[in-house]
């Protein structure tokens, strides 16, 4: 079983998860902070998913996540996002914000439009990005994702999450933190987060099944589903992860 963390993070903060290339694991990642948010004292945790295709995050049930439409065809509605805002403003809590490729540029024009980092610090609201890299054909579409958030924004708290599962990051025999594109704009990376390759016979499975299931990591520990060791090892994984996300200091 999870337990509950002895530190407490921010108690009024927005987690948008942005990532202008589909099917790298952003929804995996959105899940993975809100369950970890959910293990610190104090936290209310809210999640807001506002894919425009695939809700995946909606789909996990423990995490009670509420889809918002954000987009009328290729553009974004401003009434709904407008709307979604204020939420942000004026509730208390962390949100976890799931965004879907088809909406990056519009979402990420409008929060820089509409100056919406600074208008959410100075509600008193904490602002992260967090931005998934992945190896294999999609590395170059997650670099230039995290390059746009960069350039884009001032914004410090940028979280980079390594996904491993396509493989390893890394060009041109360099790692993500030895390429230009880290070492340019380091200064706003808050910290990085890796989800690494695992045996694929034993934790990719558990991992697969975990996912598809659209099961949060409580549920499968206090669950039947799954065996004793198949438990074992999503608890490590768990443990891994929360133990990175802890040390990027929420």
């Amino acid at each position: 079983m999870s337990t509950k963390s002895d530190k407490t993070a921010q108690k009024n903060s927005v987690h948008f998860t942005l990532q202008g290339k589909g099917g790298v694991g952003k929804s995996l990642v959105s899940s993975l902070l809100a369950q970890y948010f959910q293990c610190v004292d104090g936290c209310t945790v809210k999640c807001v998913d506002t894919d425009p295709i695939n809700q995946t995050l909606a789909n996990y049930k423990a995490l009670n996540a509420q889809h918002v439409k954000l987009m009328n065809g290729s553009k974004i509605n401003e009434r709904n996002f407008d709307q979604l805002m204020e939420r942000l403003m004026a509730e208390d809590g962390i949100f976890v914000v799931d965004n879907g490729a088809s909406s990056f540029v519009p979402l990420s024009n409008y929060l820089i439009e509409n100056n919406v980092i600074a208008m959410l610090h100075e509600a008193g609201r904490e602002v992260f990005i967090h931005s998934v890299l992945t190896g294999g054909q999609a590395l170059m579409d997650t670099l230039a994702g995290f390059k746009i958030l960069a350039e884009q924004t001032d914004i410090r708290n940028i979280v980079i999450w390594i996904n491993e599962y396509f493989g390893v990051v890394e060009a041109n025999g360099k790692t993500f933190t030895e390429m230009k594109v880290y070492t340019e704009h380091s200064d706003k990376v808050r910290g990085i987060v890796r989800i690494p390759e695992r045996n694929q016979d034993t934790f990719g499975k558990d991992m697969e099944l975990m996912v598809s299931k659209k099961l949060t990591f409580a549920e499968v520990l206090s669950g039947t589903d799954f065996a004793l060791m198949a438990k074992q090892r999503l608890k490590t994984v768990q443990r891994d992860i929360n133990t990175q996300l802890e040390a990027v200091g929420f």
